[in-house]
C-alpha cells in the first residue's frame, strides 16, 4: 500500500508553518553587516596579535582595543604596575620570569630569592610599602606571591589591598573592575566570587608546597636508607660574599640584599664563620 507522502500509509505530508520567528536586534545587525572580502580576511590573518600587559594595564572597558595614544586622548589614566619576581633558592634564577619585565611598563621591579612560605621577605615588604592607591601588583603566578598557610596568605593580600592596590596574576580571574561598577546584590556577589577564587588559588599554592616538601622528605629518607644521601652542596661564592659583607660592617638585611639571599641564610653562614674562627 503506497502512501501520499511515500513513507507512512494514511499520512499526509505536513505543511510548512507560515509562522516566522522574528530576529533579535543583534541578529538583524549581524545580517546587515557586509561580508569581508578574501583580501580583507587574509590581511586580518597576518595582523600580529594584541599584546596583553604593559600598555594594556589601563582603565576602561574597551582598554584592549585602544592604543596608548587613544587612551590618553580619551582622558583615561594608566594603571601603574609593580612587578614582583621570586625564586626559592640561591641556585635558581629569575630568567623564566623575565618575560614579565620585558612586556610590562612598571614603576618598580622587586627581585627576591626567598621561600614563598615566609612572610618576612625583604623585597615583598618593600614593595608593599611602596604601593600607592590604584596600583597593580603583577607576578608570574600566585605562588610567587605566597605559599603561606591560608590565614597568613589572606593577611598578606589584605596588606596589599590596604594600600589601595590589587593583584593581577595569571590564573586568577580579576573581577575588581566589574565589582567596582556594579551596585547592590550584584556588587556583593562579584566581590564574594573574587574572594572565593583568590582563596582557592592561595590554598592550591600552599597544598602544592606541602606536597613537594613531603615528596622531598620521602626522597631523602630513601636516599639515606640506600646510603646515597650527601645533602645539598653549599654555594661557596654566596657564602664568601656574605662573609665579606658582614666583615665590612654591613647589617644582616643589607647583606642579604647585596648578596641576593635571605636574611636567615646570612645568619646561618655568619654563625658558621664565627664558629670556624673560634
Amino acid at each position: 500500500m503506497t502512501s501520499r507522502n511515500g513513507y507512512f500509509p494514511g499520512k499526509t505530508k505536513a505543511k510548512r508553518s507560515a509562522i516566522i520567528t522574528p530576529r533579535t536586534a543583534q541578529e538583524t545587525q549581524i545580517a546587515a553587516m557586509p561580508r569581508q572580502s578574501r583580501a580583507a580576511r587574509q590581511a586580518l590573518a597576518k595582523t600580529p596579535p594584541l599584546r596583553v600587559g604593559g600598555d594594556g594595564l589601563v582603565e576602561g572597558a574597551d582598554r584592549i582595543m585602544r592604543t596608548p595614544t587613544e587612551h590618553q586622548a580619551a582622558g583615561v589614566a594608566f594603571k601603574v604596575a609593580r612587578i614582583y619576581l621570586r625564586v626559592s633558592t640561591d641556585e635558581q634564577d629569575l630568567t623564566r620570569q623575565a618575560a614579565i619585565v620585558e612586556s610590562t611598563r612598571a614603576a618598580g621591579f622587586y627581585r627576591e630569592k626567598a621561600s614563598g612560605a615566609r612572610a618576612d621577605r625583604a623585597e615583598l615588604l618593600r614593595m608593599i610599602g611602596d604601593l600607592q592607591p590604584g596600583e597593580v601588583v603583577v607576578a608570574e603566578k600566585i605562588d610567587r606571591i605566597s605559599r603561606l598557610p591560608l590565614p597568613e596568605a589572606e593577611r598578606l593580600v589584605a596588606s596589599i589591598r590596604a594600600q589601595g592596590a590589587r593583584l593581577a596574576v595569571p590564573g586568577v580571574v580579576d573581577l575588581s573592575d566589574l565589582a567596582a561598577e556594579a551596585k547592590g546584590v550584584a556588587k556583593v556577589v562579584l566581590e564574594s566570587i573574587q574572594d572565593m577564587l583568590l582563596k582557592l588559588a592561595l590554598q592550591m599554592a600552599r597544598d602544592d608546597y606541602e606536597d613537594r616538601r613531603e615528596r622531598q622528605r620521602q626522597g631523602v629518607e630513601l636516599a639515606k636508607d640506600a646510603g646515597r644521601y650527601t645533602g645539598r652542596k653549599a654555594n661557596t661564592k654566596v657564602h664568601e660574599r656574605i662573609v665579606a659583607l658582614r666583615s665590612a660592617g654591613h647589617s644582616i638585611p643589607e647583606t642579604a640584599r647585596l648578596a641576593g639571599c635571605s636574611e636567615s641564610q646570612v645568619k646561618r653562614v655568619w654563625a658558621l664563620h664565627n664558629q670556624a674562627q673560634a
